[in-house]
């Protein structure tokens, strides 16, 4: 399978998912305000949201491909097979019984996780039926993403690159049209998480029966495939949860602050999100699996040639990005969010924060594709050593940029953590001979910073007075900000081709 057209596959998906995402919210922001009863069922989503990015799709993953990507190449079909089974019961047997332990201790979970709402004994019970109902979710996720390590592992990036569009489309429908068969309407949302679990599983079994890949009961803890996994789940989940610590830090320190700074710096890292999504997640995924098979073969040029298309195609893609997002950052948010209350200081605050964030978009992104360097050699415990000492770089980082930048020192202090992690990443692959640059570095990158430079001063130029965007209607904003993003995307790949990149030389097949 051609790795170029499966990074086009997953991202266009990622990207799909973010927009239904966004329209997700607004709807939500609609039918139901802001108020008790949107507060119950965001604490209610938090705990179980925050369980799948720990466990299921982080610490999970980085432990299972790697050594299921070793049992397909090395010890065949039928003991792979063995493996799968055995591991997705120990699985389900684990999740289900964290699900079981959240519905019966739920009013426990709701007091740590917002203790406030014991002074309001309706909003607390509303929030203790809500966490009930949407903590199977756990469940659905964690066998989600078991399935998607299995067809990532075969080179089937589309089903599980689709899947989490199910998620949306679920809330979406139950927030459009179940809300008014329940009383009170939120629990429709509820039901529309437990869903949307439900169906992004379903999508995925249909998959595996083709590969042959179904799991049967097997239990068998002790197995030495299981033993591995779990061994290495411990410091992975450690490392995802670092990342977690940092965000609750920065909110910590955005409390302090001038009202509205946490919000900024949500809307800001919610357009961050389509460029670390669409690439950095995108290409993680597709690397992780051919990269464990290089690993298993023993074949370290092969390894190291991937890494390096990895990361070329990471500069072609983030930096102009990176660049754009910082110049298109007051015509993004005013045609996404200025409107209602979100007044034209809010644009202004963001934009700082947007910015501050765009310094470190290529280090994010980086990061997705170095980690699985470690990651494919089952060394988890090297990225999450790295990860302490960037999580305490970054907290220094806060304490010397929030006096003079507020809010926008903090983004600026995670992008900057960002580019330190994959700064050392970099150097340890090269420290130990896994990672050797392939010839034409000095070239590939004075082109490339040429186009960027190109498409830089175009976008500037077309942009116009930022304050032109504020009084201006709806349809103004789409047309303009669409004619902008036009216009950029083909001065820069235009100015690409002039300069003798073609389509063919970033052509890779998956392993």
């Amino acid at each position: 399978m051609n790795l170029l057209k499966s990074l086009a596959s997953v991202s266009s998906m990622t990207l799909l998912s973010r927009i239904l995402g966004f329209l997700r919210d607004t709807l939500i922001a609609r039918v139901f305000g802001a108020g008790a009863t949107t507060d119950a069922f965001f604490v209610a989503f938090k705990l179980p949201n925050l369980l799948r990015r720990l466990f299921a799709e982080g610490a999970f993953s980085q432990a299972f491909v790697p050594i299921l990507a070793e049992y397909k190449n090395r010890r065949g079909e039928d003991a792979t097979r063995l493996l799968v089974g055995r591991v997705a019961t120990v699985l389900f047997v684990v999740v289900a019984a964290v699900s079981a332990l959240g519905i019966v201790a739920a009013p426990l979970v709701v007091l740590i996780s917002a203790p406030g709402f014991s002074a309001d004994p309706d909003k607390f019970q509303l929030t203790v039926q809500l966490t009930r109902i949407v903590f199977p979710y756990i469940l659905f996720m964690s066998l989600v993403s078991f399935a998607g390590g299995i067809l990532n592992t075969w080179s089937r990036f589309m089903v599980p690159a689709f899947t989490p569009v199910l998620l949306n489309v679920a809330m979406i429908l139950a927030a459009a049209f179940a809300a008014p068969y329940f009383d009170p309407p939120v629990l429709a949302l509820g039901w529309g998480a437990f869903l949307g679990g439900i169906l992004q599983l379903s999508l995925q079994l249909p998959a595996l029966k083709r590969l042959g890949m179904v799991p049967r009961w097997d239990w068998a803890p002790r197995d030495e495939g299981v033993q591995r996994i779990l061994y290495l789940m411990g410091p992975a989940a450690f490392g995802v949860s670092i990342s977690q610590i940092s965000l609750l830090i920065n909110t910590l320190f955005a409390s302090f602050l001038e009202s509205g700074s946490v919000s900024w710096l949500y809307y800001a890292d919610r357009l961050m999100e389509f460029p670390t999504g669409m690439l950095g997640v995108a290409l993680g995924t597709i690397l992780l699996p051919s990269l464990s098979k290089h690993h298993a073969d023993n074949d370290t040029v092969e390894y190291s040639k991937l890494l390096d298309w990895g990361l070329r195609m990471t500069l072609l893609l983030a930096a102009p990005a990176a660049l754009a997002l910082g110049i298109l950052a007051v015509p993004m948010i005013t045609t996404l969010f200025r409107y209602g209350a979100f007044t034209a200081h809010d644009v202004a605050m963001t934009r700082m924060a947007l910015v501050a964030y765009s310094f470190g978009l290529l280090g994010l992104i980086l990061v997705k594709v170095l980690a699985p360097g470690f990651y494919a050699r089952q060394n988890i415990k090297t990225p999450v050593k790295i990860a302490i000492v960037t999580l305490l770089a970054t907290q220094c980082m806060n304490l010397i940029f929030i006096w003079p930048l507020k809010h926008a020192g903090l983004a600026l202090s995670i992008g900057l953590g960002a580019c330190l992690n994959a700064g050392i990443l970099y150097y340890k692959l090269r420290k130990h001979g896994i990672f050797l640059p392939q010839p034409g570095w000095a070239g590939f990158l004075l082109k490339l910073f040429a186009a960027i430079a190109v498409m830089g001063v175009s976008l500037w130029l077309c942009l116009g007075e930022e304050s032109v965007w504020i009084s201006y209607g709806f349809g103004q904003r789409i047309l303009h900000l669409s004619a902008l993003v036009t216009y950029g995307v083909v001065a820069y790949f235009f100015s690409l081709w002039l300069f003798g990149f073609r389509m063919h030389q970033f052509k890779r097949h998956a392993a």
